[in-house]
């Protein structure tokens, strides 16, 4: 679930969906050509409250900047849309780790790998290059393998998470997405 609070945006996701959007992260890393759309927005709330400036759920798009896709274009296209055809996508194992980050560089004014959003149609565009899809896509996979065993053993405080922070330079255009481990959704 992405929840829109005006300022920053909250991702709330269970082990096995962290997991299937850091794949879904390093493939937008690795297919510049793809446009990678997540209907997310009706799915059920976490069984915890929400903070009270929650504004509205949003779906999710994922897109490589080359691909100069114009948002205002996506209501069109979405209503195209048929229900899709499953297929499977094979990701570099090495994709993640290909890249060192070099915090000092992402905060020059020359960086250019950085993410831009654009809020059309409920629909959040990430829009960003290789380079940041792929050092960001680690924030998802921590929340997939860390979350589960976290939770059980911090009764006092059972919230995993993580950022993407308007501090660690890969956000130009962009508010800051809070990454949440949930186990408990409302039915």
């Amino acid at each position: 679930m992405l929840i829109d609070h005006d300022r920053h945006l909250d991702a709330y996701l269970d082990e096995d969906a962290a997991r299937r959007i850091g794949a879904l992260w390093v493939l937008a890393a690795t297919s510049p050509r793809a446009l990678i759309h997540l209907a997310i927005r009706g799915n059920q709330p976490p069984s915890r409250d929400l903070p009270e400036d929650a504004t509205r759920q949003l779906d999710l798009v994922l897109l490589h900047h080359s691909l100069q896709f114009a948002p205002t274009r996506w209501k069109e296209l979405r209503s195209r849309l048929g229900p899709g055809r499953p297929q499977t996508v094979t990701l570099p194992d090495s994709g993640l780790k290909s890249d060192v980050t070099d915090h000092e560089t992402r905060h020059y004014q020359e960086n250019r790998d950085l993410f831009h959003q654009h809020l059309h149609a409920e629909t959040l565009f990430m829009t960003g290059s290789t380079k940041v899809f792929r050092q960001t896509a680690r924030h998802f996979l921590d929340v997939a393998r860390n979350g589960p065993d976290y939770v059980p053993v911090h009764p006092n405080y059972p919230y995993f998470c993580t950022e993407l922070h308007s501090n660690d330079g890969v956000l130009g255009d962009a508010r800051e997405i809070h990454i949440e481990y949930c186990d408990e959704w409302n039915s």
